[in-house]
């Protein structure tokens, strides 16, 4: 889906990447931003901004590969640290160090040498929990990956999958990180066991799936536990009507896994000068504070101001699992591969 967020300033006709006046960007589809926002950025810069969704951020990431050389646009953003080598080992970056580099947060940068790629947001994958379920039950809801193969929870968490989704396998790696290279295997024996169950992606596992969620009640979704993100429940409340005093979903802290995504200056990009000027602007304190409530993740820059939604129902992982990029790259395919072949067969 192509989209452009503001009205079209330039009077020179072109409408693509190679229009000077035109730079355009290609993301996975949860891409947002205040058209306030991009409207401040094309009135300071002058270019205008042409947005391009190309799915998943795994289907997104691959097509970008796939086109690198007659790439879509100008700028990618979308990338995050479980896919990041594959991004990089494929070429699909030129060499830029956006202004105001210095203002992120030390534990997100990344390819400090050679400046391919730009931090611009970061957030927790998590177990999400229906707090109405469990209090109907009179159940404690899960806290840890543990709790997870226990027989009470059994036929309760529904995931994505790990191949195709980005939570998916954000919650697969968090299961290496956890239980490392000889452990995560037997651990999702157990999981399967207990009868977790495996869907395409985000969107069906929260909203179809989930019995927690707005989208998931009107589609009477029967699964109580979810892997999605530890912004989900502020979205929750944000997006109710009327609000709610507390968030109808909570996170399972013990089950987070840290993700950070990036943005890149795409190689054999038509437009080079527009597109740094829009690696900037995601690095400007205006981008980094209008995020969090368009796109319910959290800012890489410091001193950047999150909602009070996000801090009174949101709150980052005090200790999230992590793993190093390097060794992202080196285990991802295997990884996925041997779950694929455990857990899906």
């Amino acid at each position: 889906m192509v989209g452009t967020l503001a009205a079209c300033g330039s009077s020179d006709g072109g409408q693509g990447s190679g229009d000077s006046k035109t730079v355009t960007l290609v993301s996975h589809d949860s891409w947002a931003a205040s058209k306030g926002v991009i409207a401040a950025f094309e009135k300071q810069s002058g270019y205008k901004v042409n947005v391009l969704e190309d799915g998943d951020a795994g289907q997104a990431v691959n097509k970008a590969i796939l086109t690198k050389d007659n790439p879509q646009g100008d700028v990618f953003f979308g990338v995050d640290n479980t896919l990041l080598s594959r991004a990089l080992d494929n070429g699909l970056f030129q060499p830029y160090e956006a202004k105001g580099s210095e203002q992120i947060k030390a534990e997100y940068r990344a390819d400090r040498d050679q400046h391919r790629v730009t931090p611009v947001d970061t957030g927790d994958i998590c177990v999400n929990y229906d707090k109405k379920y469990f209090a109907d039950h009179k159940l404690e809801p899960p806290k840890s990956f543990d709790d997870l193969v226990e027989p009470q929870y059994k036929n309760l968490l529904v995931t994505e999958n790990a191949s195709a989704s980005s939570p998916g396998l954000g919650f697969l790696l968090g299961t290496a990180a956890k239980y490392g290279d000889d452990g995560w295997e037997s651990y999702w024996k157990k999981l399967k066991a207990n009868g977790v169950k495996v869907v395409d992606g985000w969107e069906q596992a929260y909203n179809e799936e989930f019995s927690g969620s707005a989208g998931g009640k009107k589609a009477k979704g029967e699964r109580p536990l979810v892997v999605s993100y530890a912004s989900s429940p502020p979205a929750e409340v944000i997006f109710a009507d009327p609000k709610p005093d507390a968030a109808p979903t909570g996170v399972a802290e013990g089950t987070c896994f840290r993700q950070v995504e990036y943005a890149g200056l795409l190689s054999n990009a038509k437009n080079t000068k527009g597109g740094k000027a829009f690696l900037d602007f995601l690095l400007s304190k205006k981008f980094q504070e209008d995020m969090p409530l368009n796109m319910f993740v959290y800012p890489v820059r410091e001193g950047a101001q999150v909602p009070p939604e996000f801090v009174k129902f949101g709150p980052q992982a005090k200790d999230p699992e992590t793993l190093d990029p390097a060794k992202i790259a080196d285990h991802r395919d295997q990884w996925v591969k041997s779950w694929t072949s455990l857990v899906l067969k």
